[in-house]
């Protein structure tokens, strides 16, 4: 196990703890305040730690490698609500290889998928949102490393209230269970010479392919879902140099045809001759 690694395995513990703590002295237990307080210290180390791991990884994102090109995952009308075309890091972290990814939406007709709300509905149903179900495409002839699609869908995070909830609470709980919790079901792809490709937040049980596979560019591989930290049912993709995103640093991707899309654009590519998995 890497020292990286061990650090990210140290950094969650040390968050359990501390928790764990708060909730003891706010129930009563005779917990002294300085020993509540002391896995802040802890915290301050690793955090410190791990800026010193991160000085490479910080002059390779001053120098980033050049965009891998592959084809685009989905098919149909799609647009964009983070992209690294925007800023980078497009999601604020360079954990877990977020460093260019980008999230997608379907959006087959303008005004098709359900505007945020402020208050009410609290929540939606993920069949009310077009992504939920939509196939997930393979963008090169790859192997599977890792696929896992047993957690639950859960409902929309797309009203202030639930967007509240999602921040301050539920972002914090599944920070502490680790990468499977942040980024749900997922499958990472083996593209060849160093670069892995992952796609999160899968719909629970749609997986068509198991880790070893041999997968084809076009072939389906799963169904938009909306398990794990997401607000909606949508796409995470991101390419990486490493297939444990505790590890992994990003690596820039630009779509075939496309290119990478920013904030807020649409776009649509052709339904390919997708294959199922066999």
């Amino acid at each position: 196990m890497s020292v990286r690694k061990l650090m990210m395995v140290a950094l969650r513990l040390t968050l359990v703890v501390y928790a764990a703590l708060i909730v003891g002295r706010l129930a009563g237990l005779p917990i002294a305040w300085w020993v509540v307080l002391a896995p802040l210290g802890v915290l301050l180390a690793l955090s410190l730690g791990q800026g010193g791991l991160g000085r490479r990884s910080r002059a390779a994102r001053a120098n980033p490698p050049p965009a891998v090109e592959v084809a685009v995952p989905v098919a149909g009308r799609w647009s964009v609500l983070n992209s690294p075309a925007d800023k980078v890091p497009s999601h604020g972290t360079h954990g877990y290889g977020q460093t260019y990814a980008i999230d997608i939406v379907a959006e087959p007709a303008p005004g098709a998928r359900p505007h945020f709300s402020r208050l009410w509905p609290v929540a939606r149903r993920n069949e009310d949102f077009p992504a939920f179900g939509e196939p997930l495409l393979a963008v090169a002839d790859a192997t599977v490393v890792h696929a896992t699609d047993r957690r639950r869908d859960h409902l929309s995070r797309n009203s202030l209230p639930a967007v509240a909830y999602l921040l301050l609470l539920e972002s914090a709980a599944r920070e502490m269970g680790g990468a499977g919790f942040i980024v749900g079901n997922h499958l990472v792809l083996d593209l060849g010479g160093g670069t892995y490709a992952m796609y999160a937040h899968l719909q629970r049980g749609s997986l068509q392919v198991r880790a070893g596979d041999r997968v084809r560019e076009g072939q389906v591989l799963a169904r938009c879902g909306n398990s794990g930290n997401s607000s909606e049912p949508h796409l995470h993709f991101q390419l990486m140099d490493h297939p444990d995103l505790d590890v992994a640093h990003g690596i820039p991707f630009r779509w075939r045809d496309i290119g990478v899309p920013a904030n807020g654009e649409v776009f649509r590519t052709d339904e390919p001759a997708a294959r199922e998995a066999t």
